[in-house]
């Protein structure tokens, strides 16, 4: 194991709003980058206050490699991946459970099972162990994503601990929290989330729990929605063009008078606050400016600050001249898909897993995220020398998975300088 920091702006410290902390997480020392994190905390000595998203050069003479700022494991993920270590360490003749997928890494996810964890469940929510067969001294972990209250209180009933190894990240957490004040304050919630993934059902659930609230997926839904604020639309369309997506005997006529915005942490921050904006707008012109406090709330601040951060690293790479971009991370993964939503906007795109999927300099097998399929692109290596690469991650994939596609890259392009040569400049 070995000791690795994140920084963790902002979480509950009592300090002013640029306050940097430091925390250190005991994980895998496997995960442990000898190129990019050394190229990471560089650029965090430079810049505590993380104010220069610029991306990164490493300059090999035939090919240059544009990193992101930012990129890979966050706060949430390496403290689940800490947690869940432990946990198989402290129970050696117990069984230890996960709710789901740890964090959408097939990686991580394969190394904990390999250590004896199983999956309860699938990330959509399809049972792979039934509840019958959990015991009250089993441990069972509960993911990065959270869980429902329902979940949470069925593991209560069977006498399971729960809270010991629970590695909700606290950016959900704080999502639950803003929706529980909106509900005190009789707003109704609007999640915008993927109504499939378990992070945006975890979050329903609590925020049902205390609150009217409904999912909307993206801009398109949340139009349609405000057909309903405006009275363009009844009750019997709204049950069934968002049937499984709202609370309990909601009701658009009262229910929708008042609303807040909170999103998945995982979603693309600039739609969330489109969103945001837009139903705002629709309030500005059912009830007038002068009423807008009493009709919607400003809740900006549940946007998560690490995929802030790497999406407007992701904005500074497109700012950038570049041959091709390459996305390394879990393909269910909701922060990486938006990542590749951003680079494809100006770049040829390839988002994969691992450097296996890059079979030859001439043929890369990767990833279409609105398909939901594997593709193979042939000649995806263009001729310019230098050929300039851009190189990311979502925030569940290890830096040593970027590492590995950097390398396998230099192997079949080739390079003028070392890997050491180029650390040292």
């Amino acid at each position: 194991m070995f000791l690795f920091e994140t920084i963790l702006p902002y979480l509950c410290l009592p300090c002013g709003p640029n306050t940097t902390a430091i925390k250190k997480f005991d994980i895998p020392s496997y995960y442990r980058s000898s190129i990019t994190g050394k190229v990471k905390e560089a650029r965090r000595i430079k810049d505590l206050r993380k104010q220069d998203f610029s991306p990164s050069v490493l300059d090999f003479g035939n090919v240059q490699f544009i990193l992101a700022r930012h990129f890979g494991f966050c706060y949430g993920v390496e403290n689940a991946i800490e947690i869940s270590y432990k946990a198989i360490e402290e129970n050696p003749d117990k069984k230890v459970y996960l709710l789901s997928q740890m964090i959408h890494n097939q990686e991580v996810n394969a190394d904990l099972q390999s250590r004896g964890i199983e999956f309860i469940m699938d990330t959509d929510g399809s049972q792979f162990i039934p509840w019958d067969r959990i015991r009250k001294e089993d441990v069972v972990i509960i993911p990065a994503f959270g869980t429902t209250l329902e979940i949470e209180n069925l593991l209560l009933d069977k006498g399971v601990e729960v809270q010991k190894y629970n590695t909700t990240c606290p950016f959900v957490e704080k999502v639950w929290n803003r929706a529980e004040k909106l509900g005190t304050d009789k707003y109704t919630v609007i999640i915008h989330g993927k109504p499939k993934h378990e992070e945006t059902r975890a979050t329903f659930s609590h925020s049902a729990a205390n609150a009217k609230s409904v999912v909307v997926r993206d801009m398109e839904e949340s139009i349609r929605l405000g057909d309903y604020v405006t009275g363009k639309k009844n009750q019997a369309q709204f049950e069934k063009e968002f049937e499984g997506r709202f609370s309990l005997n909601f009701s658009v006529e009262k229910d929708l008078q008042r609303v807040g915005v909170v999103n998945q942490t995982t979603m693309l921050a600039t739609e969330t606050q489109a969103i945001a904006d837009y139903f705002r707008k629709v309030m500005v012109e059912k009830y007038g400016e002068a009423e807008i406090k009493s009709h919607f709330a400003d809740t900006r601040d549940t946007l998560c600050y690490a995929t802030n951060d790497n999406q407007d690293a992701t904005y500074q790479l497109l700012e950038t001249d570049a041959d091709l971009a390459i996305v390394v991370g879990g393909y269910n993964s909701s922060n990486t898909s938006h990542i590749v939503e951003l680079c494809e906007r100006k770049f040829p795109t390839y988002f994969i897993n691992s450097e296996q999927e890059i079979k030859s300099a001439s043929e890369i097998h990767h990833y279409n995220y609105p398909e939901k399929k594997k593709v193979v692109t042939h000649d995806f290596l263009v001729a310019n020398r230098p050929l300039k690469i851009i190189l990311t991650s979502g925030a569940s994939c290890p830096d040593t998975l970027v590492d590995r596609v950097l390398l396998r890259l230099l192997e079949l392009i080739g390079a003028n300088k070392s890997v050491e040569e180029v650390l040292a400049d």
